[in-house]
This record gives C-alpha cells, sequence and structure tokens, in this order.
C-alpha cells in the first residue's frame, strides 16, 4: 500500500507545500493524509489529493484565511464555479482594502516630504523625529498650509416620506461638517441623532490640518458609543453614517452603510463611497448586476452599521465649483442616478437643489424617510 501512496516528502515537493504546513494543515483538518503509520506517525498522501494540496497553496499565496481557504476546497469538490465565485469574492475585497491603504500611503509619502522640505519641523538634538498622526497637508506642499482656503455653501432637510410613520434619519450641515446618518429599529431616530449629534463640535472649531483624520476618528468611536446609549439595550437598533469635514482645502470622508456621497464636477456625477449591503458585495463578486441588485428583496440588508463595523476614512481634494450630495437610502433606492445628476445640475442653489431632491423621491412612492444634504465648494473671498 505504501508504493501506491506519496510520502510526506514527496508529496510535499509535489504540491510546493512544505512538510510543515502539511502537518499543520492536518491537525486544522484541511488536508488529511490518506494514511498514517499506526506504529511510526508517517503520514501518506494519495495522487488524487494532489490537486487540493495545490488550491491549498495558491490560495495561501493569495493571503486567504486558513478558514475561508477549507470552505472554498469543500466548495470545490461540490461545484467549482461557486468555487471560483468565492474566490473573486474574497478577492474583491482585498482590493477594497488595498485602496484605503493606497490613499494613506500616499498621504503619508507626501506628508512626510513636506516635512523633509520644512526647517522649522527639524528635531531638536537629543530628540527623535515625531511621525504625524494620518491627516491632511496643505497644496503647498507644506503640512497643514493651504494655498487655497475653501468655504462651504449648503442647505440639509430631511423628510418622513409618504408611507413610514415616523422619521428615523438626521441631516446636519453647517461651515465645516456634513453628515447624513439613517437610523434602524426600535430607537432609529435616538441612533441616528446621536451619531450626528456626536460628530457636531468638529463645525465649531478650526481643526489643525496635520491630525484631522486623527480627531475624525476620535470622533466616529465616540458616536459609535452614543449609539449604543441611545438604543438603551433595544435589539436591531443602528444606523449608518456619511460625512464630510471641510479642512482647509481637503476634506476628510466617514461613511459607514448605505447612505451616500455623491460630487458633482464639470458636469458629472461620481459617487464617492461604496455601500456596505448583501447586494453591493454581489454586485462587487459579479453574482448580480446593479439592475438585477435594484429588484433584489435583499437591497436593504446591510453589511456594516456604525455599531457593527468599522467605517471608510478617506481623504479628498476638494475645489471651487464642486458640489457635494450627502444623502439616505430613501433618494437613492427610487430616484436614478441619471436623474440625481439632472437635478444637481439645474438647481442653482443647495436649499434648491436639496427641496427638488426630496420632492423627486417622494414623487416616486416616498416609501422609506430621506434626508439630503448638498454643499457647493466656493473660494474663500480675501
Amino acid at each position: 500500500m505504501h508504493r501506491e501512496m506519496l510520502t510526506i516528502g514527496a508529496f510535499a515537493k509535489a504540491c510546493r507545500l512544505s512538510p510543515k504546513a502539511l502537518r499543520l494543515y492536518d491537525e486544522l483538518d484541511l488536508l488529511r493524509p490518506a494514511r498514517v503509520d499506526p506504529y511510526t506517525g508517517y503520514r501518506y498522501y494519495a495522487a488524487g489529493q494532489l490537486e487540493r494540496a495545490r488550491l491549498v497553496a495558491w490560495l495561501r499565496r493569495l493571503g486567504m484565511p486558513l478558514a475561508r481557504i477549507r470552505e472554498v476546497c469543500d466548495l470545490c469538490s461540490r461545484d467549482p464555479a461557486a468555487a471560483g465565485r468565492e474566490i473573486r469574492a474574497y478577492w474583491a475585497g482585498v482590493e477594497r482594502e488595498t485602496a484605503v491603504r493606497r490613499d494613506l500611503a500616499a498621504f503619508l509619502v507626501d506628508h512626510l516630504a513636506g516635512r523633509a522640505g520644512s526647517s522649522e519641523r527639524s528635531p531638536q538634538p537629543g530628540q527623535p523625529p515625531q511621525l504625524p498622526q494620518p491627516g491632511l497637508s496643505g497644496k503647498s506642499g507644506q503640512p497643514g498650509k493651504d494655498t487655497t482656503m475653501l468655504e462651504l455653501r449648503y442647505s440639509a432637510h430631511s423628510d418622513t416620506g409618504r408611507v413610514r410613520p415616523a422619521n428615523q434619519d438626521t441631516a446636519y450641515a453647517g461651515a465645516r461638517l456634513l453628515a447624513v446618518a439613517d437610523g434602524y429599529g426600535p430607537a432609529g431616530a435616538p441612533a441616528s441623532g446621536a451619531a450626528v449629534e456626536a460628530l457636531r463640535f468638529l463645525d465649531a472649531r478650526e481643526l489643525p490640518a496635520g491630525n484631522v483624520l486623527g480627531v475624525l476618528d476620535d470622533a466616529v468611536r465616540e458616536a459609535t458609543e452614543a449609539v449604543r446609549d441611545a438604543a438603551d439595550g433595544a435589539g436591531d437598533t443602528g444606523t449608518t453614517l456619511t460625512a464630510l469635514l471641510l479642512t482647509g482645502s481637503r476634506l476628510a470622508l466617514v461613511h459607514i452603510g448605505d447612505s451616500r456621497a455623491y460630487l458633482l464636477r464639470d458636469g458629472a456625477l461620481f459617487r464617492v463611497t461604496h455601500d456596505h449591503t448583501v447586494v453591493q458585495s454581489m454586485i462587487d463578486e459579479g453574482r448580480l448586476t446593479p439592475e438585477e441588485a435594484a429588484a433584489h428583496p435583499q437591497r436593504a440588508l446591510l453589511l456594516k452599521a456604525l455599531t457593527t463595523g468599522v467605517p471608510d476614512l478617506k481623504l479628498r481634494d476638494a475645489a471651487p465649483g464642486d458640489r457635494y450630495l450627502l444623502c439616505s437610502d430613501g433618494l437613492t433606492a427610487v430616484v436614478p442616478d441619471a436623474r440625481i445628476r439632472d437635478l444637481l445640475g439645474s438647481c442653482p442653489a443647495p436649499d434648491t437643489a436639496v427641496r427638488a431632491l426630496v420632492d423627486a423621491a417622494n414623487s416616486a412612492g416616498g416609501p422609506d424617510n430621506v434626508s439630503c444634504v448638498v454643499a457647493d465648494v466656493v473660494e474663500t473671498a480675501a
């Protein structure tokens, strides 16, 4: 029988996994040997196990966790196409995470390049250089110094809609802060209100440009605790949160859930945020088309909300003439992006744009609460 099987050394060489890895995968029930000698404990593998072993090796090279590798391998034996979709889904998540890390890396490179050119920030003899917290650098290349100062002209409105008995949305717009939160569950309204209220102090004072992301991250943590307190033990209560914070000529974004932020620039509409929903993950994985997702019975099912996941934090350049829209899904579920673009582009002022968007949602049936914040970026007068 031994002659019909491969020793652990020969099997390791054939599948490009080390004997140490094979012993670990045996212990984890990921890749059991075909036979173990009862006297020596030596492992033997069948040639038919090479395909699974090679798949494990490839997935490990992708960085996939062992628990998920087991799921993919088990699925592969029953439905190879489904296993392929799972691999694609995993890689889509890796690319999203990589994009966030790439943005942070680019910021750090720019920020440190600015520090290298600034004698004011040179460390004193005997003192180590201090790495700044992730934040913003001005267009001049010097941290916290902007050559162009911008301000917001804004309007916000939240409407109950035509079906829901109460409004669980909260919308806020101020000189620096824009925010929309969409609450759900028995205490949805207090939850969304608590989330936005916890951020409002950001609107009241000038923030150090080099530390704005750190300050925003701390504020979001406080908002998360405020939502838990507002829920007061009520099950299945939470809120989405999408907010923009202006500092100089840059915008910091925090986002979690399915409320959205859009940018209208030069007549083109861009979605700034990525929905954290079941159907969006299925679109990312190629399982659904956007058209199919619009009618999917689980289109409102969230994958992440403020108390159940880590929000996205990003930095953006702002430019005079930009128009931003923050909205709850009460708008986007019933008003197509093309119509949103037309309304944003045709209304001269933020307040008229907000009213037009809310009216469009209600004209489409108003099945949900709808909240909109519209803000124009303008250059500060000298």
